[in-house]
């Protein structure tokens, strides 16, 4: 069982992340996060809020080995972008952005049930999508139970 909070419209804030890009499929998250907190680690970097997930495909859009997306992460400090290295690894400037917003509490699993709603919200309130998707990801599923799980998933968007 899963629910999703109601879709709000907010703008993102500006952040600086550290990040890793990747392609393939979705079942190598896992591996990409800790190779990612590894890199930050090494790097001297402080994480500074939660991960996040920016994903340019859906499953199904294309072959799932052509599946193009990354993992990111909020650090601190003045750290200047660079990158990504020939491991895909980097740090960019994510700008402020109006995006709708909703919350998918619940498992994994279930999140493509979420966005099928926040993509009908969007169509049916005169919005656009106008970038790829993102997840941040609020609970950590070390701890959380998979019902409880909190994951915000965000489309930038216009008014169309």
């Amino acid at each position: 069982m899963c629910a999703h909070s109601e879709v709000v419209i907010k703008e993102a804030e500006p952040i600086t992340v550290a990040y890793v890009a990747r392609k393939g499929p979705f079942d190598t998250i896992g591996e990409a996060m800790g190779a990612l907190f590894g890199w930050i680690a090494q790097q001297g970097y402080a994480p500074a809020g939660p991960p996040r997930g920016t994903f340019y495909h859906a499953p199904g859009q294309v072959p799932d080995e052509e599946l193009t997306w990354n993992i990111c992460t909020p650090i601190a400090g003045g750290v200047a972008p660079h990158g990504p290295d020939d491991q895909g690894f980097g740090v960019k400037r994510i700008a402020p952005h109006q995006v709708a917003s909703v919350n998918h509490i619940g498992p994994y699993d279930q999140v493509p049930t979420t966005y099928t709603a926040l993509g009908g919200w969007i169509a049916e309130n005169g919005y656009q999508i106008v970038g790829p998707s993102t997840e941040i990801w609020l609970s950590d599923p070390s701890t959380t139970p998979e019902a409880e799980l909190v994951t915000e998933i965000q489309f930038p968007v216009v008014k169309g």
